[in-house]
């Protein structure tokens, strides 16, 4: 057991946005196309990143905007005739979902966008699992979630909490998050520097850790040796 402990973790490397720096993936992030280029080049996981449109269209689309116009407060119609990067249109969720099946062995990272209050955030953590399981895809093995909102992540980890999920905000610790219930930390990796307690503090409490977005060999080696489970990167290869 003692020789078991000393063995460094297994660090899984997590497509930011999907594995989008390619030609084959046209540059486009949260495209369909990124998505299917991590899964092809086997990286543990492909993240991305979800918001709500105010008809409850879940859309993979980093901004809150879209040219200005706010998702939440406009419903699909208006978006989804927009282009992204590489000509495919913004992906619903089901669209994206579709792709996502295709590779049981790849993790989806699915980063909830915060909304504008509680009840809107509660009715996309709804509609985001009632999709999940329209997929077969409501499976902690194939699925873990990461957000800003404090209010999603406690909310998924006490109505689902076989799932992994993950706060990204730099204002809890780990033990203040567990405490909340929430099993998961995925910090900027500056923070892991400025808070070095902070690492094992997580740890301590069981919690799975995941750093953002460390793109330089440096900073993976720093993050690789700490040893992280999940690292978070534009350049996975």
């Amino acid at each position: 057991h003692e020789a078991d402990a000393q063995k460094p973790r297994q660090t899984g490397i997590v497509a930011h946005r999907g594995f989008w720096n390619c030609d084959e993936a046209g540059h486009a992030k949260n495209s369909i196309a990124a998505l299917r280029c991590a899964q092809e080049a086997g990286f543990w996981g492909s993240e991305f990143d979800v918001n709500m449109t105010s008809d409850g269209v879940l859309i993979v689309y980093h901004d809150s905007d879209v040219e200005g116009k706010k998702i939440e407060n406009h419903p699909y119609s208006e978006f989804k005739d927009y282009k992204i990067a590489n000509g495919e249109v913004i992906p619903t969720i089901d669209m994206f979902l579709e792709q996502g099946k295709k590779y049981p062995e790849t993790m989806l990272v699915y980063e909830l966008k915060p909304h504008s209050c509680a009840e809107v955030e509660d009715r996309f953590v709804e509609l985001a699992i009632e999709n999940l399981k329209q997929h077969g895809l409501y499976d902690p093995e194939r699925v873990m979630f990461i957000s800003f909102s404090l209010h999603m992540c406690e909310k998924i980890a006490a109505e689902h909490p076989q799932f992994t999920v993950q706060f990204l905000g730099s204002g809890k610790n780990p033990e203040e998050l567990a405490k909340r219930g929430i099993n998961g930390v995925d910090y900027n990796h500056l923070l892991f520097k400025v808070n070095k307690k902070w690492y094992k503090m997580a740890r301590k409490h069981e919690m799975s850790v995941n750093a953002w977005t460390v793109n330089s060999k440096g900073d993976m080696k720093s993050m690789l040796k700490m040893g992280v489970d999940q690292l978070t990167t534009d350049n996975p290869l």
